[in-house]
């Protein structure tokens, strides 16, 4: 029997990396997919494998540099459970909300509670451009509305209370010098 591909040997592995915070590519708005492609199509499955990679259970196209509106999720990382949504739209926030602590891939190690809705229903386009429709609660939910914001140039570090920005300044300024040191800007 064949080991399962690892996000090292996943075939559908590209060269995309996530990038960090203060990125200024994370603010930018992200423009909607006009045509979908062979190479949209494997380059949004390539993401799939990063966010192994990385620990996520989620990552907008944003997050690697592709100004497009499209993102992948998987909560439970089971192939089964991957969903891919290009151009999505909120048509339904109900439930009310509740805070839960988030994360981000491209803000490395800062957590925070974020307020956010229970339940959502989103529709956009799969990878054969037909139009899906997904209601998702909880974190699932969740999870769809931080990838969502990804696509608008919102960081869910820009969701947190004051006292909460506060308090991971530092660690917001220690990203930044880390970000100039590498960009060559002192």
């Amino acid at each position: 029997m064949e080991a399962p591909a690892t996000p090292a040997t996943d075939p559908r592995k590209t060269d995309d990396q996530v990038i960090r915070y203060p990125d200024p590519r994370l603010r930018r708005k992200a423009k909607p997919v006009t045509e979908v492609t062979p190479e949209l199509v494997k380059r949004a499955e390539g993401l799939f494998p990063l966010m192994y990679e990385e620990e996520g259970i989620g990552l907008a196209a944003p997050q690697v540099g592709w100004n497009v509106r499209l993102f992948v999720v998987n909560l439970s990382g089971n192939p089964g459970d991957e969903l891919i949504i290009l151009n999505p739209e909120i048509v339904e926030e109900s439930g009310g909300t509740w805070k839960a602590e988030e994360g981000c891939l491209s803000v490395p190690k800062i957590y925070g509670k974020v307020i956010r809705n229970k339940r959502i229903r989103m529709i956009g386009l799969d990878l054969e451009g037909e139009e899906i429709e997904v209601e998702a609660e909880g974190m699932v939910a969740r999870c769809l509305l931080h990838e969502y914001d990804h696509l608008d140039g919102i960081l869910f570090i820009d969701r947190l209370s004051a006292v909460k920005k506060q308090a991971i300044k530092r660690k917001l300024r220690a990203l930044e010098e880390d970000y100039a040191e590498e960009h060559g800007e002192h």
